[in-house]
């Protein structure tokens, strides 16, 4: 029977710990879908700023863009990965200079507008109407996130095409 007071004490010391840091980080706050909670980490002001100003900032949260809606589960999963892969580059300082969205995430995004959005786009999905070699924001780049978009830099990509 005493062999089991390490272990209980180990399990006591490690729930403290992770109770702690969920407090001190207001971890909880993070599960929430609120932007400016995404606008904590001085790395997204840019895009925060992009999105308050852009049409979308009164129907759309980072959230809604930017996490799949298939079920609760992909989407919990998810914002868990995408949460602990951006603490992660936050701490190591790992984050590129220019914030872009990868594969995965442009494929949430495009898979997202067209759910928000399918009343308008219907008939292009099933006419086949619109070849889909390109994403939503090809044609209407200053939507989600205004005209400088996704960087810190004046214009839209002009890091990219000016380097």
């Amino acid at each position: 029977m005493s062999s089991k007071w390490p272990i209980i004490i180990g399990i006591v010391i490690l729930l403290a710990a992770l109770g702690f840091f969920a407090w001190a980080t207001d971890a909880l706050e993070y599960m929430g879908h609120e932007p400016e909670t995404c606008n904590n980490c001085h790395v997204m002001d840019s895009q925060y700023e992009n999105w308050y100003h852009a049409p979308h900032e009164r129907w759309a949260t980072c959230a809604d863009c930017h996490i799949p809606h298939d079920n609760v589960v992909a989407y919990w999963f998810y914002k868990g990965k995408s949460g602990m892969k951006d603490v992660f580059s936050f701490v190591t300082h790992s984050y590129p200079a220019a914030i872009r969205a990868n594969a995965e995430t442009i494929d949430i995004v495009q898979e997202n507008c067209i759910r928000c959005h399918i009343d308008t786009v219907e008939s292009m999905l099933t006419a086949g109407q619109q070849p889909f070699d390109r994403n939503c924001w090809a044609c209407h780049r200053s939507v989600a996130h205004g005209d400088r978009g996704l960087t810190l830099y004046p214009y839209q990509d002009s890091e990219v095409d000016h380097k």
